[in-house]
């Protein structure tokens, strides 16, 4: 098997690396702390004239047809500078995935571009409410046809960039009657429109850039040719979708990882202690293997769900097996890189401590670690049933 990168993919993976280490690293702890969004917008407009918030969508609606591995790659550089921008990147480029995967040809021109070009600073993906995170299928918020208007009423809950996303996926119950699961519809809902209400940010542990808001349907009327893709079918679009979200999360996750575990090595290098840098002991160097073995690891696994989804093939269980991996090694990466830094990993004049904040969250969004272990688990079973 041959897993070195083609020239293109080799390139687009360095302009990123150089975009992260000039423009987001300089900048990542003053958004971090003092939540610079003039500067964090800036740097999603810079992203998006690179090509890189429509990574895996067709040339002829502005994407740039680079293909799921790249942006796997793309992601991991971004995110070793900046996870809020990763995020914000990740979920944008799957949002435009949705929309090209499902919409018509008129919803496909109208939105993919204004996506792909920067003129929408980000897409909002609606799926999670209160009463359905890990279960979304117990989704509550509605949307009833009167005449030729759709009228959505509801609140969907974590929605990152919300407050500056130009374009929303919506899941929405449009047969109560339906059996759990069915019934469920999928929206283009735009920014601005009467009714749709977004409330105040989250105070969140970690990712302070990425902003997180609840959005409110407050009989929000929306076109009935807002409606995208099949009526009563959106719930298999949520599920697809997310499989796809879990290579972004688990390259998002695998960068910061790879963010936190090169600061300590250098650190290893340069401090000395008992007459000798902390390099020289071999219990930190095993510590340090260990690391960057698990985060190998990873960064394989996602290769491989990644080029299972660009060749057209099943890919859910390997992208749960990724995002599992890579987010709890990373989790574990950034904790070894702290505590070989020691005292200074966990103060703010050093980066360590945002890592570990940040990472945090990646067992957790787009399916827990504990959800993506009943995936695998049921896609070994129907392999044998």
């Amino acid at each position: 098997m041959d897993l070195s990168l083609n020239e293109d993919q080799t390139m687009i993976q360095e302009i990123a690396r150089k975009f992260a280490q000039a423009e987001l690293e300089p900048l990542a702890e003053q958004i971090d702390q003092q939540g610079n969004r003039v500067a964090f917008l800036n740097n999603l407009k810079q992203l998006a004239e690179l090509g890189f918030m429509g990574l895996n969508i067709q040339g002829e609606y502005g994407g740039a047809e680079a293909g799921t591995l790249v942006f796997s790659l793309a992601i991991t550089e971004i995110a070793k500078a900046c996870a809020s921008t990763a995020v914000t990147m990740s979920v944008t480029n799957m949002v435009a995935e949705v929309i090209q995967a499902v919409a018509s040809e008129e919803q496909k021109r109208r939105y993919l571009p204004k996506l792909c070009s920067g003129e929408y600073a980000a897409g909002g993906f609606c799926l999670t409410e209160t009463t359905a995170g890990s279960d979304p299928s117990n989704m509550k918020t509605s949307a009833v046809l009167e005449d030729d208007q759709w009228v959505l009423n509801g609140a969907k809950q974590f929605i990152t960039s919300a407050e500056f996303a130009g374009i929303f996926v919506v899941w929405a119950v449009t047969d109560k009657s339906a059996t759990k699961g069915k019934g469920i519809s999928c929206f283009l809902v735009e920014n601005g429109t009467p009714g749709l209400i977004i409330s105040k940010a989250e105070k969140k542990m970690g990712q302070h850039g990425s902003i997180t808001n609840e959005v409110v349907f407050d009989n929000c009327r929306i076109p009935k040719a807002a409606l995208m893709g099949e009526l009563n079918q959106g719930f298999k679009v949520a599920v697809g979708e997310l499989a796809g979200g879990r290579i972004g999360i688990g390259s998002l996750a695998l960068g910061v990882g790879l963010a936190a575990m090169d600061f300590a090595r250098q650190y290893l290098k340069e401090r000395q202690q008992f007459g000798q840098p902390l390099a020289n002991f071999q219990g930190l160097q095993w510590m340090m293997a260990d690391a960057y073995t698990d985060l190998e690891a990873a960064r394989l696994l996602l290769m491989s769900a990644a080029d299972k989804k660009e060749k057209g093939q099943p890919f859910a269980k390997e992208a749960s097996m990724a995002k599992l991996f890579a987010s709890e090694k990373a989790n574990a990466a950034c904790y070894t890189a702290l505590q070989l830094m020691g005292g200074y990993g966990y103060i703010r004049e050093y980066p360590l401590e945002r890592y570990v904040r940040d990472v945090r969250i990646t067992t957790i969004y787009e399916g827990t670690s504990e959800i993506q272990r009943i995936i695998i688990a049921r896609e070994l079973l129907r392999e044998i049933a």
